[in-house]
């Protein structure tokens, strides 16, 4: 598998999601699949992979899903964990990339997966 090159724009989203996850309370990450996890408390909130020229995620998103999946980038995580809230979205190496909006997503499926103690830091 390819892995995207470290300067584009791919990367760069991957690496701002990495680094905004990682400053959330009692992150840990993994690579479960071959595949990037951010976890809090051995559970994941995010899963991405940035190979063969495209960049993916998927995150838990109680609040927003209804909106979220009305974005062309955006379809129910398979597996069945569609049907639990969790979203999946996928960029090619042309597309723009919401960053701003996925940093939203990242952080509502922090306060959905992590304890209520540690959400609460998290403000929405």
């Amino acid at each position: 598998m390819a892995r995207a090159r470290s300067g584009d724009k791919l990367a760069a989203a991957e690496a701002a999601l990495r680094k905004a996850g990682m400053a959330f309370p009692e992150v840990t990450e993994d690579f479960p699949w071959g595949h990037r996890a951010l976890k809090v408390r051995g559970k994941a909130f995010i899963f991405m992979s940035n190979e063969d020229g495209g960049f993916g995620l998927s995150v838990k998103l109680p609040q927003s899903a209804d909106f979220a999946l009305m974005q062309p980038f955006a379809k129910p995580t398979g597996y069945g964990l569609g049907k639990s809230g969790w979203v999946s979205a996928s960029f090619a190496r042309k597309d723009a990339i919401p960053v701003p909006l996925l940093m939203d997503w990242l952080a509502e499926s922090y306060r959905a997966i992590a304890p209520k103690r540690l959400a609460k830091l998290v403000p929405p």
